[in-house]
């Protein structure tokens, strides 16, 4: 959703509404909760570590459907990582989003042990027989290690979702989940996209500007090739005279459900329609300018655009409470734009690719006594640096673009 508007948002100081919300939550703090997962995997539903910031809120549409799931140490290998977050909706989205959320790491991590030889790493197995994944092309895109990953996560989509029309407890037919993923190993990143929740990267532009770069597509039916598969295969394609802005995915012969994305895990009601769980995969070779990664349901995107999001995250001087402070803004955001609305549930996982802190003196020069004022860090213009990745889809309709002024209230960074 969204709206062609400019719009200027300031918070400053402490409110009540930010008390009420501490006390709502504990202490305003949702506190570490890890298990041991498959092939040596540490399994971070909530909290924060070293790399990691993730939080999530439920908005006023009743329980929340939102998902998300790290996996530290993905298959065994030290700072190498599995980040997810899902989407649920439908009556029982929320029971989707859970169950994909626990179920694809693991199917992924299970596809990739048994097509090793001897249970080694990925990295290990190609070192013992000599050899490499072969040469970058000219984008940095290692094409062998692309396509072995792309083959993985499709199949371990597909499983996923036959699991869920499978007999379990609930039934997927007129719900379902959104999915973005990422895997992280050494500078490789593997990218996987089911729906509208969204990945953006954080990199240092010229002059050591801060520059978006979104890593996925929403995959909405305004997209000419997404909408032509759905009518291809029966459903239909068309907005509500109420919402003549948001083209929805609807049975051929009834008015429902109405869905908002044209892939995604569950709604087998429109499965035989066009709907896919097949993933837009995708690779990028990090280097040293990338800061880090941000995953999150579109609560966030509809509130808040890409410069804004990195812009928040970026001035965040304790990188654990990052997650957690870009969620109270997109809360408020909604609060101010749409006053009549709902506002939507939030997830949101921060993966920070270097140690250091990310602010320095460079990025904010002012008393750290006073808040400081994120609409100096640059205008509120998507700078999409990427054109490999999103080109031609720059700027999408359920995107508002708004001139923001946002001031950091640090009493939310420190309440964690």
């Amino acid at each position: 959703m969204g709206a062609c508007c400019t719009t200027h948002i300031k918070y400053q100081g402490r409110h009540h509404a930010q008390d009420d919300l501490a006390k709502k939550e504990g202490k305003g703090h949702q506190q570490d909760l890890t298990t041991p997962g498959h092939n040596g995997a540490i399994v971070r539903l909530q909290g924060s570590s070293s790399f990691i910031s993730m939080y999530t809120r439920k908005g006023k549409k009743g329980i929340n459907q939102d998902a998300m799931t790290v996996w530290e140490n993905f298959m065994g290998e030290k700072k190498s990582f599995f980040c997810g977050v899902f989407d649920g909706h439908g009556p029982l989205g929320h029971k989707v989003s859970r169950h994909v959320r626990d179920t694809l790491p693991f199917k992924l991590s299970s596809i990739i042990k048994t097509s090793q030889p001897n249970g080694c790493t990925e990295n290990d197995a190609a070192a013992s027989a000599g050899q490499s994944y072969g040469k970058n092309d000219s984008n940095g895109v290692n094409k062998d290690r692309f396509s072995s990953w792309e083959a993985r996560l499709i199949r371990a989509f597909k499983e996923s979702d036959e699991e869920l029309n499978s007999g379990l407890s609930f039934n997927s037919y007129n719900s379902g989940s959104t999915a973005v993923t990422i895997v992280k190993q050494d500078e490789h990143l593997i990218i996987s996209n089911l729906g509208d929740s969204r990945a953006i990267l954080c990199t240092r532009g010229n002059k050591n500007r801060l520059i978006p770069i979104q890593l996925t597509v929403d995959l909405k039916p305004r997209l000419p090739d997404e909408a032509e598969r759905i009518e291809k295969c029966g459903g239909r394609v068309f907005a509500m005279d109420e919402e003549p802005h948001v083209l929805r995915v609807w049975a051929p012969d009834q008015d429902s459900p109405g869905l908002a994305m044209t892939r995604a895990f569950g709604d087998f009601c429109l499965k035989d329609y066009g709907l896919s769980s097949i993933p837009e995969v995708s690779y990028r070779r990090l280097t040293n300018n990338d800061e880090f990664v941000v995953l999150a349901t579109d609560g966030v995107w509809d509130v808040l655009t890409n410069k804004e999001v990195i812009t928040i995250v970026a001035s965040v001087k304790k990188q654990s409470a990052a997650a957690k402070v870009l969620v109270y803004y997109a809360v408020q955001a909604w609060k101010s734009r749409y006053p009549g609305s709902q506002v939507d549930d939030c997830a949101v996982i921060c993966l920070f690719l270097k140690e250091q802190p990310l602010v320095s003196k460079s990025f904010y020069d002012q008393d750290h006594d006073h808040d400081y004022d994120m609409s100096k860090c640059g205008g509120s213009q998507l700078d999409f640096a990427d054109s490999n990745i999103c080109r031609d889809k720059k700027a999408e309709e359920g995107e508002t673009v708004i001139n923001c002024d946002f001031t950091m209230d640090k009493s939310i960074e420190q309440r964690d």
